[in-house]
């Protein structure tokens, strides 16, 4: 039976994906596509998760891509552009998991610049959230087994007492090479039978 509930927060709660910036400023599908692929990609921003500055990573990057200088400036400032509403059902089922009482917490993998706007204009949402740990800050990412460790120090939590829930494996197997309970997110109602199954929460009805 577990207790609390550590939840990631990028394709979790929210819908993360830099297209719903870029398509604001690259009117050329191709063009988009091209530039997130091989410009501003994922693997790149990962960088800032770990903790690199991004005046740093842009400087680098614009270096090697001058005419796209301007469309990299953008992303750190305009970086809560790439993150939409939450996914269905999430706001409810966090909520759910307040109204009962479960401690809620998360473990993300965000950049420690741009966390603190988003977490702010989210704040009606995180303000339920007992703690957060945010890889930028702490320079460890997950699935590295380190931060699973120190999240579950700083939260007071012992890890069999806890769900960790996230949308990658990789991610959910390092929750879980430190004990505890772990799940992949597909979507809120699969995610509301994954607790139950955990003892949080009743089950959803048929």
């Amino acid at each position: 039976m577990a207790r609390a509930v550590v939840f990631d927060v990028g394709n979790v709660l929210y819908d993360w994906n830099p297209r719903f910036l870029y398509e604001r400023l690259i009117g050329d599908d191709r063009a988009l596509d091209a530039f997130l692929r091989d410009v501003a990609t994922k693997e790149w921003h990962f960088q800032h998760d770990a903790g690199r500055p991004f005046a740093e990573t842009s400087a680098e990057l614009a270096a090697a891509h001058p005419q796209h200088a301007a469309l990299i400036a953008a992303w750190g400032p305009r970086f809560g552009e790439q993150l939409g509403g939450m996914l269905p059902g999430m706001r409810a089922l966090v909520d759910d998991l307040g109204d009962a009482g479960v401690p809620l917490y998360a473990i993300t993998n965000f950049s420690g610049e741009f966390w603190p706007s988003f977490r702010n204009r989210e704040a009606d949402l995180f303000d339920r959230f007992d703690d957060i740990v945010v890889s930028g800050d702490e320079l460890l990412t997950k699935p590295d087994p380190a931060i699973y460790r120190l999240a579950l120090e700083r939260f007071g939590l012992r890890a069999e007492d806890t769900v960790f829930v996230d949308d990658r494996e990789d991610n959910v197997a390092g929750a879980q090479s430190v004990g505890m309970g772990a799940v992949v997110f597909t979507d809120a109602e699969t995610l509301r039978g994954d607790l139950a199954r955990y003892g949080i929460l009743a089950a959803p009805a048929l």
